[in-house]
């Protein structure tokens, strides 16, 4: 786990260096602070704003889970259609767990009718 844990950490400050590499390089008139790492990993270095904080953590009306991280490198959690696909996912289980059991049975009491 630990090795895990080491591996997703170096290549968070690989994205990290690669962006700040990748925004040095470019002319001072053409610095954004924004954008992706080789094409794939988002970053952005701009001050975050409600708007953009709002757009990447609480978005109801997306169905991306995974958004672009508002400061930092790589990608924001989409709380709400998460939380929708993992009801999904609950739901899902129950019904498929429910189906597997059978029909309920009805108890007899070990006691009877006395």
């Amino acid at each position: 786990m630990k090795d895990l844990y080491r591996l997703a950490r170096t290549a968070v400050w690989l994205a990290f260096f690669g962006a700040t590499y990748q925004e040095l390089k470019k002319p001072d008139a053409e610095r954004t602070w924004h954008g992706k790492v080789a094409g794939v990993v988002p970053y952005d270095f701009r001050l975050p704003t409600f708007e953009r904080l709002r757009e990447a953590y609480w978005n109801p009306d997306s169905d991306q889970i995974f958004s672009d991280r508002v400061f930092g490198v790589g990608w924001a959690v989409n709380i709400p259609v998460a939380a929708r696909r993992v009801a999904a996912l609950v739901d899902q289980y129950a019904d498929a767990s429910r189906s597997l059991r059978g029909p309920k049975k009805k108890r007899v009491s070990s006691r009877g009718s006395e």
